[in-house]
């Protein structure tokens, strides 16, 4: 029933203009807050950590008034949009582990309907999985060698390893395109942030 009714909000939240339009009235409130406020202290922490933010990329590379006042914009933008996204996703957590709750114990006599819930987002999660099942090896055999082991593990790296395989190939991507701007284009990428020789037109 929650679902259902949050289900047009969630579809409205999750449009990426409306996101940036939050975000921007976020910065605005906690700018027009008073100074000697919580809020007051929010916005003047996240105003230094924006400015040691620029500051390094000054060091690295030069920083004029039009490019720092779109990096200023950029990263004040983008520190609110992923202390919010944390926020939101603690938030998460913790309906997960409430509803978890209720459901183990039984709270309201709310298990049939979570359980039922789940069945049915699992079920259509596994139909996908069963449909490319050979014939020839049992559902049982399919199941443990690649949905749910026999020894209860999940079939998948732990996360650790999942977000540094992650930043090994983002960070491989970013040298791959780097390289490319500057030996394949007039934008001496390299030069301008380890300055590297340039690419001969």
């Amino acid at each position: 029933m929650f679902k259902l009714i949050l289900a047009p909000i969630r579809s409205i939240v999750r449009f990426p203009l409306l996101q940036l339009a939050i975000v921007i009235g976020v910065i605005l409130w906690l700018q027009a807050a008073d100074d000697r406020s919580i809020f007051g202290h929010i916005f003047n922490g996240l105003d230094k950590l924006v400015d040691a933010t620029v500051q390094l990329f000054s060091a690295v590379f030069t920083v004029k008034s039009f490019t720092k006042s779109w990096l200023i914009s950029g990263f004040m933008i983008a520190y609110v949009y992923l202390a919010g996204s944390l926020i939101l996703y603690l938030v998460r957590l913790m309906i997960i582990a409430a509803v978890d709750f209720v459901g183990r114990r039984n709270l309201l006599y709310l298990r049939n309907a979570i359980a039922r819930e789940r069945g049915i987002g699992a079920y259509r999660a596994w139909v996908p999985f069963e449909r490319i099942r050979p014939a020839h090896i049992s559902q049982q055999e399919w199941e443990q060698t690649f949905a749910w082991p026999a020894d209860n593990k999940p079939p998948y790296p732990p996360l650790g390893h999942r977000i540094m395989r992650g930043v090994l190939f983002y960070g491989i991507m970013i040298l791959i395109a780097a390289f490319l701007l500057q030996f394949l284009t007039p934008f001496p990428i390299l030069t301008w942030i380890f300055g590297w020789p340039a690419a001969k037109p």
